[in-house]
């Protein structure tokens, strides 16, 4: 029986490393019936938003989508469809493995980290306004509730996939009402995971971390704010957003989606690196119960990215998009 899965192209190079990804998913033999359902700017003409309710009833009805990049001008226009799927589904961890991946060049190797964000609250919940003309204020929300929850799927996320050691981050010497509930709340859920180390750390000290000795974390787990930040110096660690996946994932469903933007220069080019958006797809595999098949993927990226010859410009080749996928579909083989 296929599962269905709503498929989101997005804008830019969106089509083209969705298109990819699809392929490399239906090439594992594992059956997916594509219900695809188009947002973002393509759509604002149509609809009046980029984030048509058809779209929202796609994802309630199906539980799962691959989504590619979606333009969100800087300072004007819509508001970010990332965050309007994240507020209106309840998508409330954000999560972003940053794996090193032999061939990719970067400054370090071995590394292996996932950040777990919370998705819902802090600024981002864009609760601001002007005081007067010349101040802006936006207010931090931190809940207790939000922080339990992203903490538990943290240490349930770690306990599944063998993990050792769960750090909170945070900034609860400073900001010690919202930061400290935060940090209160997550050591009270480590209390019953008692397999499973514990630690925190505050925010600017786990950056400086991060890139002095990566190689002492394993699975962080931060608020909003803290987690967008920490989540892209995780992939600078390995080799930038071209190599990062990510999934937004709530108690009924989930979306999963390349970290990166939408590249509109590059888009119809058949030159973008679709890595990211295929890793994605490989943690939708996993969400799944999808192992092998996840595994598969994955190993197949591995060994094309390793020997470098059906790859994109980015990773030092010449590939096209189309031409990578079919490498690592005949991986599969």
């Amino acid at each position: 029986m296929a599962y269905e899965v709503t498929l989101i192209p997005g804008d830019g190079i969106g089509p083209e490393i969705t298109d990819a990804a699809c392929r490399v998913i239906d090439a594992t033999g594992v059956e997916i019936d594509w219900r695809r359902a188009e947002a973002g700017e393509a759509v604002m003409a149509h609809y009046g938003t980029p984030l048509p309710d058809n779209v929202l009833e796609s994802i309630r009805g199906t539980r799962i989508a691959l989504k590619g990049p979606i333009t969100t001008p800087v300072g004007s226009g819509f508001r970010s469809v990332n965050v309007a799927l994240r507020k209106t589904l309840d998508l409330y961890v954000n999560l972003r493995p940053a794996i090193s991946i032999p061939g990719v060049k970067s400054r370090y190797e071995d590394i292996d980290l996932v950040v777990v964000r919370e998705n819902t609250e802090d600024l981002y919940a864009g609760v601001e306004h002007m005081v007067g003309d010349d101040a802006a204020e936006s207010i931090k929300i931190i809940t207790r509730k939000a922080s339990e929850r992203v903490t538990r799927f943290a240490f349930e996320y770690a306990r599944r996939e063998g993990r050792k050691k769960v750090t909170a981050v945070h900034k609860a010497n400073i900001l010690k009402y919202s930061d400290g509930l935060f940090l209160e709340a997550a050591g009270d859920v480590a209390k019953k995971y008692t397999d499973i180390e514990f630690e925190d750390r505050i925010v600017d000290n786990m950056c400086m971390q991060l890139v002095q000795k990566p190689e002492l974390y394993d699975v962080l787990v931060l608020p909003n704010l803290y987690g967008d930040i920490v989540s892209d110096l995780c992939a600078g660690l390995v080799g930038g957003l071209g190599m990062a996946p990510g999934a937004n994932i709530g108690d009924e469903m989930a979306v999963f989606e390349p970290v990166h933007g939408s590249a509109p220069k590059y888009a119809g080019k058949n030159k973008a690196n679709p890595t990211a958006t295929i890793l994605s797809a490989v943690l939708m595999l996993g969400h799944l119960g999808e192992a092998e098949a996840a595994a598969r993927v994955f190993e197949a990226v591995r060994a094309v990215i390793g020997e470098g010859r059906q790859v994109t410009y980015d990773l030092g080749g010449d590939a096209g998009t189309s031409d990578m996928a079919a490498a690592i579909i005949e991986k599969l083989a």
